[in-house]
């Protein structure tokens, strides 16, 4: 296969007809239809269901557009990198960050980026760990910021910080702001949860309390938005920490207890798929990550503990 084969591929995979592909890539419609055939000649498999409104792809299409788009990243890297004789940083980064990070430094890193790095292209997007960790595994994201991922080998993991979980709701619902609550105590209260699966690992690093926690569970939900306006209107508590609802504790509208017997924790990872090579751009982006995190923790606006 040539890296050209992949690329059109791709394109037309994407935009689902041969036609839009070519206008997209500036490329004769026959010419796409050529190197389609051939590759799929070549491969031995049909990549394409051809229908009356465009293409479909098949099984085989689907799985070869996931190595597709991987290999025309890696190429277009590595283009940018070599290309780059000033070492002047440029290029594209995409970044998957859980909300907790992007609410304590996305806004510094958007303003970094484009006051140090204004030719390097920065996709930023935030949600829940679990989806953020599965773009990162689709190649669709560079670099990950999540909380308890799993052991994975495709996966290098760099713990960062760790925060302490604490129980947030309203007074009538969980009593006095900063009065511990055990843990025993915790399970005969209304709890909202994240979803169980890989986004409820993002709540605390032990997974057995965990468990307890989700059988009793009044809801469970994936959505952190859903969440917050249950705990304002008094449906329920939840675990989380400071930092996820500083405005609405530094408001009134909620309490936070420190939970204890035993403490809960939580840990934040920065994640890249191991078999990755790094650009300039993606070492800088990492860097200044690390950097912003640091400057958070110890400037007393993320409340956690760097783990070195």
């Amino acid at each position: 296969m040539e890296s050209r084969q992949l690329r059109y591929f791709t394109a037309i995979f994407e935009h689902g007809s041969l036609s839009a592909a070519s206008a997209n890539l500036n490329v004769a419609t026959s010419a796409l239809s050529h190197h389609l055939s051939n590759l799929e000649q070549q491969l031995g498999t049909q990549l394409f269901v051809r229908r009356p409104r465009g293409l479909a792809a098949t099984a085989a299409g689907a799985r070869l557009y996931d190595h597709a788009r991987a290999i025309v990243r890696a190429i277009d890297t590595a283009e940018q990198d070599v290309r780059s004789e000033s070492r002047e940083i440029s290029g594209e980064v995409s970044l998957g960050m859980a909300h907790s990070g992007f609410r304590a430094i996305g806004l510094p890193l958007i303003e970094t980026m484009l006051r140090q790095y204004p030719k390097l292209k920065l996709s930023l997007s935030e949600g829940l760990s679990s989806a953020t960790l599965s773009h990162l595994l689709a190649s669709q994201i560079d670099l990950a910021v999540v909380y308890n991922p799993p052991t994975d080998r495709s996966l290098q993991l760099q713990p960062i910080l760790e925060e302490t979980m604490v129980c947030v709701g309203r007074k009538e619902l969980i009593g006095d702001d900063d009065v511990p609550i055990t843990f025993a105590e915790l399970l005969e209260l209304p709890m909202i949860l994240l979803r169980q699966g890989l986004s409820a690992r993002a709540l605390m690093d032990d997974l057995n309390l965990l468990k307890k926690l989700e059988t009793r569970a009044l809801l469970n939900m994936d959505s952190v938005q859903a969440i917050e306006s249950s705990l304002r209107a008094g449906l329920g508590c939840t675990i989380g920490t400071r930092l996820v609802m500083r405005d609405d504790l530094e408001s009134g509208v909620l309490q936070a207890r420190p939970i204890v017997n035993p403490k809960l924790t939580r840990t934040l990872f920065l994640c890249e798929t191991a078999d990755r090579q790094a650009s300039f751009a993606l070492e800088a982006v990492r860097t200044l990550i690390l950097k912003l995190i640091r400057e958070a923790v110890e400037g007393g606006r993320w409340p956690a503990t760097l783990l070195d």
